[in-house]
């Protein structure tokens, strides 16, 4: 997903559409990665209500706490996260 070297920036003024294409990022990775119940957590995000799209945020991160092998995917839910108010 991310490069391990790569600088991240923390967009924190994600729209509602810049959040859903990070989860669909989340979800393909995940899937890659062969985190299907991961990834299934995101399988109708473009469609999800924004509340849906909270809970489904915050039990993903939940999930993976004690998962640091999946650091870079956790990071990019991290971000969301950090812009759930915006959606």
């Amino acid at each position: 997903m991310a490069n391990e070297n790569e600088t991240l920036r923390w967009p924190t003024n994600l729209n509602h559409a810049g959040i859903v294409a990070r989860l669909v990022q989340v979800r393909d990775s995940a899937g890659a990665a062969g985190l299907d119940e991961l990834a299934a957590r995101f399988a109708t995000v473009e469609t999800m209500a924004k509340a849906q799209i909270g809970a489904a945020v915050v039990g993903a991160l939940t999930w993976l706490q004690d998962k640091p092998q999946h650091r870079a995917i956790t990071t990019q839910l991290e971000m969301v996260a950090m812009n759930l108010k915006n959606l």
